[in-house]
């Protein structure tokens, strides 16, 4: 039951990890800086954690995954050849790097735990940004007890959850995942758990090694860019259709991310990848121009 419960766990949390990374952006909570950058750091966080447990399965397609995701640090000059064999502990993926792994991810949820502390904390300081863009402290709700009971509503969602794990364990993982790990043979179709599919999607979509890595950092670290003044821009409704744009991208990434690496599918992933730094690029520039005619 336990190991059932943090296999779909890591499921449901992205799905919510996602939805409120969404909704931040939908209603520009970018706003609040240290709850924002708080906020990406613990995304990136909480990839990384789920990586290294994906890892620790050491199934044959955990095993194959773990390979190609680590080997994409070679791309970093001078250092890169090193950083791999310290990593691997090693010249290939062997049980000392499964004893690594997994103290970097016992570790790892302290930190999380760390950061989500101050999160919440310059949230209960900042107050949260409503729908309706109201500046004036009068118009805000308290924090306590009004956020408090309403994020009691969460314990529906846990307890459909148990259910969910109760009627379909399995459904949520890759069946390869069970399958015993044979280091000659490597998969034919080798994709990570659902909720990496976009990642996947932006690294086969660009040809450079190099390219396609930076490309996916810049992914995540772009979001950084997003934060601004704490002062209430005008509100633009384009602002919110390009939010729904980037989502629909990311859900369409995903779904490319799942189908074997071949014509269209491959020019589908370069086109949306380029696509999502475009519309985000455009979320940059209309948050400053924002600023440009308030000061103005």
């Amino acid at each position: 039951m336990i190991r059932l419960i943090h296999f779909n766990g890591a499921s449901i949390i992205f799905i919510f990890l996602y939805l409120h990374f969404f909704k931040a952006l939908f209603f520009r909570r970018y706003r609040l800086i240290e709850v924002w950058s708080l906020g990406v750091v613990l995304e990136i966080l909480i990839i990384i954690e789920a990586f290294l447990g994906y890892s620790l399965v050491w199934g044959q397609i955990s095993f194959w995954a773990a390979t190609v995701i680590t080997s994409l640090l070679g791309v970093f000059p001078f250092f890169g050849k090193d950083l791999i064999c310290f990593i691997w502990a090693g010249f290939n993926l062997n049980s000392n790097t499964i004893k690594f792994f997994y103290l970097i991810h016992f570790i790892t949820p302290f930190f999380l735990l760390l950061i989500v502390f101050f999160h919440l904390s310059y949230l209960h300081f900042f107050g949260r940004r409503d729908e309706l863009d109201f500046s004036n402290k009068l118009s805000k709700r308290s924090f306590y007890p009004f956020y408090w009971v309403k994020d009691l509503i969460n314990l529906i969602f846990v307890f459909i959850f148990f259910l969910f794990v109760l009627s379909f364990p399995f459904d949520l993982g890759d069946p390869l995942v069970s399958e015993e790990l044979n280091e000659l043979v490597s998969p034919i179709h080798i994709v990570p758990e659902w909720y990496f599919l976009w990642a996947y999607a932006i690294l086969r979509a660009i040809p450079s090694k190099i390219l396609g890595v930076f490309a996916l950092l810049g992914r995540l670290l772009v979001n950084f860019f997003l934060v601004s003044s704490k002062i209430y821009p005008r509100r633009w409704n384009i602002h919110r259709f390009i939010v729904v744009l980037l989502f629909l991208n990311l859900l369409i990434l995903t779904w490319v991310g799942s189908l074997e690496p071949f014509p269209p599918y491959v020019n589908l992933s370069l086109y949306l990848s380029l696509s999502y730094f475009f519309l985000v690029f455009l979320l940059i520039i209309l948050n400053y121009l924002n600023y440009l005619i308030y000061f103005i």
